[in-house]
């Protein structure tokens, strides 16, 4: 699998959020597909659901805080947040998982973040200059920039990074090395020392020239800086093992540094005093990695943050606790089902879209999470400056419809009810995690199917690995997954383009994705990305399933804390403080 697809599939059950822990199972929609309900009590249901939802839309403070548990009450110095367990590869750029760049996150700034509207602003960079021709990046650090152990962060730093990331042997997942940088080529064949187009101006000041536009570059340059002293003191040409032996001990820019990592129960910080906005208020953090109910660990105050989906229920018993605030949250990222677009019958548009307009999307995504999800149509979600409707096809649930693009794609219903073309009958192989979400698709989708003709049979796995291990081998027919934290608009669809969704190919769509990155103009950007996401929506190499909609509850003492639709918990966890 491709690195970087592979940190994508690691972090999809991160609850709407790359960095933020997942919702606990116990937490979510208990809804049956299989009982039906009179329609009245639906439209109530959905009703209710709306209405909790709606009188949810922003930052809803602890009623009685006196409520808060004895154990949350003793910590003063301390805030616990949940998150699976991770790798402990916690070194930027060589990470193995989605959690091991939770992490990091709060280990390392970058040279440049972005807003919550995910444009770019300034972090250890405090200005840049692109030059007219949109190839050559000019950034300038602030002054007295120093790592987490004290030694000072400069120019060289950046240059080691972004150099250490074009070596032979890199396999990580970076987008840096695909800018192609000038020279870039060269030293990664050994052809070069060092990397024509980075230019050293000064201590504060260094540049770096592109061979051609791309519009994603400015954030992907801009991203975290390696210690040269640290992690180049014994890089080799052709020799990155010795990466893996500092991963327990990051020396990074953030605010918070690495204290202690204890697998399968927490990850330990403790506040950096170098971190150039500031040592954080809140001198210790603690990443709980100890399986369990997160509603529970919050109850009992183990725990002083959670991510859940966001029902009625959820709501109701949450705010029920009294001692929590409760913040709405919609993170940057989709949710999708991927074909496999090397076998024959999905190979056929008409029969891609007739598998669309035959599931009951609503009923799987919406109804059944008590109304906690948002449709989707395209490959970027409401959060993104390029979302759109205009010409997107909704495909709303349509039996009809689906029939007949069967029909006339030449499917035709034999004496068992599924279809036939060829002698071959229109079977599907559904892979997917053991999850109540899986379950209630395959239960659902079984059935919208079966109305149209098509068999699905479905099989779970309960090991992540062996998932993987299926999806790579090319056994599958469907398969469901969601995305991380989109940055970027062509984060969305790169996967189109690249060789990722095996099988797919409109030059249509690699042209407009390439034009999409010849300009840093928004609003250019957002014509052209409308036009891509048209071809998309028709062409439907996915079919999008949702945008989940969640909740965040926290200890009520903790102040000053927001959620980054685009960067999570990290933006401003130095700004956190326990009143």
């Amino acid at each position: 699998m491709n690195k970087k697809l592979l940190l994508s599939v690691l972090s999809l059950t991160m609850a709407g959020s790359l960095l933020l822990a997942a919702c606990s199972s116990s937490n979510e929609s208990t809804a049956n597909p299989g009982t039906s309900a009179s329609n009245s009590s639906e439209a109530g249901s959905a009703q209710e659901n709306n209405a909790a939802q709606q009188a949810l839309t922003q930052l809803q403070p602890a009623s009685d805080i006196s409520k808060l548990p004895e154990q949350a009450k003793k910590r003063t110095d301390t805030i616990i947040v949940g998150l699976t367990d991770p790798s402990g590869a916690f070194t930027p750029y060589f990470q193995q998982s989605g959690y091991d760049g939770n992490v990091s996150s709060i280990l390392y700034a970058s040279l440049v973040t972005v807003d919550d509207k995910g444009l770019p602003v300034p972090d250890l960079a405090e200005k840049w200059e692109v030059s007219d021709d949109q190839l050559t990046y000019t950034y300038h650090l602030r002054k007295e920039l120093k790592f987490s152990d004290g030694s000072p962060l400069t120019a060289d730093d950046v240059a080691f990074t972004w150099t250490l990331l074009h070596d032979k042997v890199y396999d990580g997942g970076s987008l840096i090395p695909e800018l192609h940088i000038k020279g870039g080529q060269a030293y990664k064949e050994g052809k070069a020392e060092s990397i024509e187009g980075i230019k050293v101006i000064d201590p504060q000041t260094i540049s770096v020239t592109l061979e051609k536009p791309n519009a994603t570059a400015l954030t992907t340059l801009g991203g975290e800086v390696l210690s040269k002293a640290y992690y180049g003191k014994d890089y080799a040409f052709g020799e990155l093992d010795y990466i893996k032996k500092l991963h327990e001990n990051p020396i990074g820019t953030g605010p918070y540094r690495l204290e202690k990592f204890l697998p399968g129960q927490e990850v330990r910080f403790i506040a950096n005093e170098y971190y150039y906005q500031g040592k954080p208020k809140v001198e210790h953090f603690i990443y709980k990695t100890t399986e369990g109910d997160t509603l529970q660990f919050i109850e009992t105050g183990e725990q002083d943050f959670g991510g859940f989906s966001a029902t009625k229920e959820n709501i109701d018993k949450l705010t029920g606790l009294g001692f929590l605030d409760l913040l709405p949250y919609t993170a940057n990222n989709y949710g999708y089902i991927q074909f496999n677009l090397e076998h024959a019958p999905l190979k056929d548009k008409a029969v891609r879209q007739a598998l669309t307009y035959g599931l009951d999307r609503k009923t799987i995504y919406v109804d059944t999470n008590q109304g906690a999800a948002q449709i989707a149509n395209i490959p970027a979600s409401p959060v993104s400056w390029s979302y759109t409707e205009e010409g997107i096809n909704t495909y709303d649930y349509d039996p009809e419809k689906a029939n007949q693009l069967l029909e006339d794609a030449g499917w035709v219903k034999g004496a068992d009810g599924i279809r036939e073309k060829d002698g071959q009958k229109l079977s599907l192989h559904f892979i997917g995690s053991k999850s109540k979400a899986t379950d209630v698709f395959i239960a659902v989708a079984k059935e919208n199917y079966a109305a149209i003709g098509v068999k699905l049979e479905a099989e779970q796995f309960a090991d992540f690995n062996a998932q993987i291990a299926k999806f790579e081998s090319g056994d599958f027919d469907l398969v469901s997954f969601s995305t991380p934290i989109l940055t970027d608009p062509s984060d969305g669809v790169v996967a189109f383009v690249n060789g990722e969704v095996k099988g797919y190919d409109n030059p249509k769509v690699k042209e407009l994705y390439e034009k999409g990155l010849a300009t840093s103009d928004i609003e250019e950007r957002k014509a052209i990305y409308k036009e891509l996401y048209q071809v998309i929506n028709d062409d439907l190499p996915y079919i999008f399933t949702s945008y989940k909609k969640s909740l965040y509850a926290f200890n009520g003492r903790i102040e000053n804390l927001t959620v980054s639709p685009f960067r999570g918990i990290s933006a401003n966890i130095h700004n956190w403080e326990l009143k």
